[in-house]
């Protein structure tokens, strides 16, 4: 079951709300839907823009972080997610059509981001305890210790996405990808 919880539309909404709405506008653009529903908890917004922030200043380039959103919206079943992050995998990280594909079977030609994509998986499937072996196959092929500890922070913002469109019925406004 779902539940709807209506969008705070950013022409009406007042105090923090509004501030960070104007906020998404000023940086994206336009305010997608699920900006509108979480602006009814100001600090689920400010805490989602400031984990978002926080995991784009970090070593993993967009067209890798794009594909563990993918990854992860397909291994939570996150319709909005998966939508929203092929379309900005493909026209703003440029990363293509196969690998987007790929990526939702946590795939990808690149072994290094393969493994990326494999760890992230496996961290989601087991919480967190992940065996030896699944740290030792990412490391043997270069993944860092800091690539680990942030893919961990973009799988902490991605499955915070993916259930809150989940549970909350978020419209989708992104070309639609099944799941």
């Amino acid at each position: 079951m779902t539940v709807t919880i209506a969008p705070v539309q950013p022409e009406t909404a007042t105090g923090a709300a509004k501030d960070l709405l104007d906020q998404v506008q000023k940086g994206l653009g336009l305010v997608p839907n699920m900006a509108k529903v979480m602006a009814n908890s100001p600090a689920l917004l400010k805490g989602y823009l400031a984990l978002s922030a926080a995991v784009g200043s970090g070593s993993l380039p967009a067209a890798v972080r794009e594909r563990l959103a993918v990854a992860t919206a397909q291994l939570n079943g996150c319709e909005y997610c998966l939508s929203a992050h092929t379309y900005i995998g493909a026209n703003i990280a440029k990363v293509d059509a196969a690998e987007l594909d790929s990526a939702r079977r946590a795939e990808s030609k690149d072994p290094h981001v393969a493994a990326l994509l494999k760890l992230s998986n496996a961290i989601a499937e087991h919480a967190g305890d992940v065996d030896d072996a699944a740290i030792n196959d990412a490391r043997a092929v270069g993944v860092t210790d800091q690539e680990i500890g942030e893919l961990v922070a973009n799988l902490a913002l991605n499955v915070l996405t993916n259930y809150f469109n989940v549970l909350a019925d978020v419209d989708n406004d992104w070309p639609v990808v099944t799941i």
